[in-house]
């Protein structure tokens, strides 16, 4: 096959033999794609084709890994009869098996390496996004990025975000007017989203060494790209960390890659497996910018390829990128299945030769409508094709084959142990300790003791009595005033010479076209 394509399969003839070659130009392989079909139809292994011809390209890919069928690809495809059939059907000639070069990867650290970010670099929108929180909270969570910025406050993992919302918190009069209303139940709210997340395994994914992008743009010696798994089957308990996460990645692509405009093959392939999760219950605001990342990441070199079950669950505006189509048999049952059908029959370029409404219906396993850029970028006619085999294995590997692969990693070891370095946390720790003398210090300004004493109810209930009391404490007509809660001039000054050095130590910031964080 030519080196300036990738080899798809062979499409089907009027007397059933499957003879024309369906091929995917890498000159427009960053112009994105979808892969669409019902469970059972062969979009993994649709997927793991793709990936093969990418890697043999040079092209980087990464790849969710949803049910842990994809890590075979890692392993030398077995010579079994239905794959050889399938290749002498389509005329593939040598059928040579691979393994390719695979990089594990993990949220959870279990079956892959570990992938972190930083609160500041996932932004306030995407974990607004992932915690499922109310305009007034989103509002929130701006102010508490806004004040970060502010006071040099980094902001890494959960324990820092937890204490900037409980200082805000205490801070709620001072801060409101200044950005706005900001209530303590509010706060409360979000703290508690984040007690959920925690316990879904969010601390896990919160920290440094946050994930690196060059580290998933590796090619091999022999000129392959690097094929980035992410193990998902645990992280699909928690779909919106899995669409977060990826939709943050998605935007770090897109921040920090150059332009390159368009280049004879992609620099880097994103499948998006499971792509409804990203949409689903997705506010405007977040639609609106998915589209604007999908739409100019391509001048950066970067493919994105969605696959999902169903075409309707791809917003018409992001579904109108997508140039290359590939379209495995759909159901017809219901209304909606029925009018999925249609939609996807009527994104393709006619073929006279049948119909892509009732072709649908009919594909076999392994089989699908393929229709892909030609020169100039005009999509080309609808073909129906079967797919090829592919070079690796299909199926998952096995836990000692995994632990093999990630020793040999050559990432191996550089994100395995956390680094919890100075942030917001414990800057604002430091700061609680040193207003401890001063608060003590005036409480004995007053002529009362250190100590105080409990105050159960209104009722007196707990208090000491009147006669056990110091008698050299003034009478409620006797206490001294209290002191003024406006600053001097010397303490302002001393106050805003520190918020300039803390400024001035802390990172340039710049936020991205989700709100993460840029050096």
């Amino acid at each position: 096959m030519a080196d300036d394509s990738i080899f798809l399969g062979a499409s089907r003839k009027p007397d059933d033999t499957y003879q024309k070659p369906e091929e995917l130009l890498l000159k427009y392989g960053n112009r994105h794609g979808l892969v669409t079909g019902a469970t059972g139809t062969g979009k993994t292994v649709t997927l793991q084709v793709l990936a093969e011809g990418f890697s043999n390209a040079g092209v980087p890919v990464f790849c969710a890994d949803i049910k842990g069928d994809l890590s075979g690809i890692a392993m030398m495809g077995e010579a079994k009869d239905f794959l050889l059939k399938r290749a002498e059907q389509v005329k593939l000639d040598p059928y040579e098996f691979q393994e390719f070069p695979v990089i594990f990867w993990d949220l959870f650290g279990q079956q892959g390496h570990p992938v972190r970010s930083t609160i500041s670099e996932m932004g306030p929108l995407l974990l607004s996004r992932l915690m499922n929180l109310t305009d007034a909270q989103e509002g929130i969570m701006n102010i508490a990025f806004k004040i970060a910025d502010e006071e040099g406050l980094l902001l890494l993992d959960m324990k820092d975000l937890q204490a900037l919302l409980a200082n805000i918190a205490s801070r709620a009069d001072e801060i409101s007017g200044r950005y706005g209303n900001v209530t303590k139940p509010s706060v409360g709210a979000i703290q508690r989203s984040l007690l959920v997340l925690e316990q879904q395994g969010g601390v896990n994914f919160f920290g440094e060494p946050a994930l690196r992008i060059p580290d998933i743009m590796r090619t091999t010696r022999d000129g392959r790209g690097a094929i980035n798994v992410l193990a998902a089957d645990k992280l699909m308990q928690n779909p919106r960390l899995y669409a977060t996460f990826l939709l943050w990645l998605l935007s770090e692509l897109f921040e920090e890659l150059p332009e390159v405009g368009d280049p004879d093959r992609p620099r880097l392939v994103f499948f998006f497996d499971e792509a409804h999760l990203l949409f689903d219950e997705a506010p405007r605001a977040l639609v609106d910018r998915v589209e604007q990342v999908v739409r100019l990441i391509r001048s950066k070199g970067v493919g994105v390829y969605f696959i999902t079950q169903n075409p309707l669950d791809v917003p018409e505006t992001v579904l109108a990128q997508l140039g290359n189509r590939v379209q495995h048999a759909l159901r017809a049952y219901t209304p909606r299945e029925q009018k999925a059908v249609k939609t996807a029959a009527d994104t393709f370029r006619p073929n006279p030769d049948f119909s892509c409404a009732t072709a649908i219906t009919q594909l076999g396993t392994g089989e699908a409508l393929v229709s892909t850029l030609e020169a100039k970028g005009i999509p080309s006619m609808v073909q129906r094709t079967l797919i090829r085999p592919p070079a690796s294995r299909i199926g998952p590997i096995t836990s000692e084959e995994r632990a093999r692969l990630m020793a040999e990693s050559p990432v191996a070891g550089q994100y395995d142990v956390t680094i919890d370095r100075e942030s917001a946390f414990e800057k604002l720790q430091k700061r609680a300790e040193a207003k401890q003398p001063e608060q003590a210090t005036a409480q004995e300004s007053k002529g009362g003791s250190r100590w105080t004493l409990p105050d159960f109810d209104d009722t007196g209930a707990g208090r000491a009595p009147q006669n056990e009391r110091s008698s050299g404490e003034p009478t409620s007509r006797q206490r001294a005033p209290r002191p003024s809660n406006r600053q001097t001039v010397a303490e302002a000054a001393i106050k805003s010479v520190v918020r300039s050095v803390g400024s001035s130590l802390g990172r340039a910031i710049v936020r991205g076209i989700l709100g993460s964080l840029k050096r």
